[in-house]
């Protein structure tokens, strides 16, 4: 499945259950878009392994998945607070540095659909 919006790859993630309520549509499973960094719901399988869309900028499994739907959020900080504490948290929890994830977001997504930096120091203060 590509980018409903832009036709990009994504990587595709099984949703944690503790984090399930901040899926889209409540969806068990989530791709993000490796090139503007929408997250939309999916039944695509999971991707995994070094040829996965942002192999390099995200971690696989859970902690990938808290840190996809933490970006799927960052479009939103007032409204979506108590999810990306979730996410970071849990993400955290799992042995991620989240904003260093996020830094290696900005520089591999081509042309996300918000500022990746501007959110990333704005973060940096909410957390």
């Amino acid at each position: 499945m590509s980018c409903p919006d832009c036709d990009g790859e994504l990587a595709v993630f099984a949703v944690p259950e503790p984090l399930e309520s901040h899926a889209p549509e409540a969806a068990l499973t989530v791709g993000l878009c490796a090139d503007c960094l929408g997250l939309y719901p999916t039944d695509e399988p999971v991707t995994e392994g070094d040829s996965r869309p942002l192999a390099d900028a995200l971690p696989e499994g859970d902690s990938g998945a808290a840190v996809a739907l933490l970006v799927g959020m960052l479009d939103s900080l007032a409204l979506n607070r108590a999810g990306i504490v979730d996410c970071v948290e849990f993400a955290e929890q799992s042995g991620t540095d989240v904003h260093l994830t996020i830094d290696r977001l900005q520089r591999a997504a081509t042309d996300p659909h918000f500022d990746v930096a501007r959110r990333q120091s704005q973060l940096d203060a909410f957390l």
